[in-house]
């Protein structure tokens, strides 16, 4: 991230103001704490319980109109800040941190388009309320804390101007072009709607998550499964949901674990007819020979579990500066998508110079960062998912409609029915389709109407009072 001093300020960037240019004027933050049904666990730790961060944010057009839109991300502080100090003093910075940007959100700025305001707020402000919180949290564990607010803005601006928000980012609505926040005058006159799809799709494949403390086959189960009527084996939960994608957990330390973790799993799905594949190492691997050990055994000892092996997630470390691990050899086997380490654009810029081809965007690192990282990935020739982050509720909506509007290698990951499902009880009542997977998909197609489409799942629920409030929210 460049500082405030080396990037060009907003004015800059816009080309000219428009009539349908919007600025914040309040900013409401709620936060919401669920129980998984099971365990999740990422990297050497296991999640139990999150906090949802939803944002209601409230904007103002040229012509005095205003609107409120709405956010919603998991702060799942394993994911973003992973870290040997207690869970719970991160817990707490990350819940601060989300009140210092709600603050920072409502300082006045020139009106602008969401994508404008979005970019503005990371460039140029986001790493100072970082620095000034307690611990200061890593980029990553900032951009989710930033990320609901920068998903209601855009929600807001769609219900301002009546229209959905992947229909608002072409040049009718947005002054600026890439050229300027990509760095690449051949991005001159193109703008976000240029790298989506003309028309979104209303039905996703669904990726399920083989979690690793998730019982394959009965010998892994040790009594501790919860008797609440979901299923327990994979094997159900194929059979229940149809499902043909599975990303599958590893731990990136024991490669024979691995190896026999990918054939257990297969030798499950593929008489179910799974069709489709990826392995997840969990961040954890230092030496590319590693994961070319598992991938070369794997196509001489399973051939058709290496065929419908679709992609290679995330490895390596998050910090690319720290850990610059030249990847080709494991890229010329199959597509390596970075996750973890694909903070915003410039990094997926790095990855691509040590040899990853592809990149998972999420919706919990801002709508913002996910479009320039799809505009910037795909101007390169690199593939493209999106990941989930175990969304539920709010956050599950605008998480979908980015798959449904990229060019994604296949579908969506989507795993909050395994974790919370009922934590998404109220908002599943307006969009079923949403929260459950049938014939290995998903149902977008009750997403109607301006902004994300919430059609009243953002009121679905009772909420608890705002821990934050500032400017006029009402």
């Amino acid at each position: 991230m460049k500082s405030a001093a080396t990037t060009p300020g907003l004015t800059a960037r816009r080309g000219r103001a428009l009539p349908t240019d919007i600025r914040v004027v309040g900013a409401r933050l709620y936060l919401l704490p669920i129980e998984t049904r099971v365990p999740l666990k990422f990297g050497a730790e296991t999640l139990t319980s999150v906090t949802c961060a939803r944002a209601m944010v409230r904007v103002e057009g040229r012509d005095g109109r205003t609107a409120v839109g709405w956010g919603e991300t998991p702060l799942s502080v394993q994911w973003v800040w992973p870290d040997p100090s207690p869970y719970d003093q991160r817990l707490s910075a990350l819940q601060t941190l989300c009140q210092r940007l709600a603050a920072a959100w409502v300082e006045p700025t020139e009106a602008g388009h969401p994508f404008e305001l979005g970019s503005a707020l990371i460039e140029e402000r986001l790493e100072a309320v970082r620095q000034d919180s307690p611990q200061a949290p890593p980029l990553l564990a900032a951009l989710a804390c930033n990320a609901p607010f920068d998903l209601a803005l855009y929600d807001a601006f769609g219900r301002l101007h009546g229209r959905p928000v992947f229909e608002l980012l072409g040049s009718e609505h947005l002054a600026s072009d890439l050229a300027a926040p990509l760095e690449s005058p051949a991005l001159a006159g193109k703008r976000p709607a240029d790298f989506l799809r003309h028309q979104r799709v209303d039905r996703l494949p669904a990726w399920h998550l083989v979690g690793g403390l998730d019982p394959v086959s009965e010998a892994d189960l040790d009594g501790s499964e919860p008797d609440d009527g979901y299923p327990v084996l994979l094997s159900d939960w194929i059979e229940r949901d149809g499902l043909k994608c599975l990303k599958i957990k590893l731990r990136g330390t024991d490669a024979e674990w691995d190896y026999q973790r990918m054939v257990d799993v297969w030798r499950v799905a593929e008489p179910r007819g799974v069709t489709d594949l990826t392995a997840d190492f969990n961040c954890t691997v230092t030496d590319p020979a590693y994961v070319v050990e598992v991938l070369d055994r794997l196509r001489a000892q399973e051939p058709t579990l290496y065929e419908r092996l679709l992609y290679v997630e995330q490895p390596f470390p998050y910090d690319l500066e720290k850990h610059a691990i030249k990847v080709h050899e494991v890229a010329r086997r199959k597509p390596l998508l970075l996750d973890e380490s694909a903070h915003d654009w410039r990094h997926v810029r790095h990855g691509h110079e040590l040899g990853w081809t592809g990149v998972a965007l999420k919706t919990c690192k801002t709508l913002t960062g996910a479009l320039l990282s799809a505009a910037w990935a795909q101007e390169h020739n690199m593939a493209l998912m999106v990941q989930d982050l175990t969304n539920p509720m709010l956050a599950q909506v605008s998480h979908v409609l980015l798959a449904a509007h990229v060019a994604t290698l296949k579908g969506v990951e989507t795993n909050g029915m395994q974790f919370y499902p009922e934590a998404s009880a109220p908002e599943a009542v307006v969009h079923p389709g949403l929260y459950t997977r049938r014939a290995g998909q998903i149902d977008l197609s009750s997403l109607t109407g301006p902004g994300f489409g919430y059609a009243g799942a953002e009121a679905a629920r009772e909420l608890p009072d705002p821990v934050s409030s500032f400017g006029k929210c009402d």
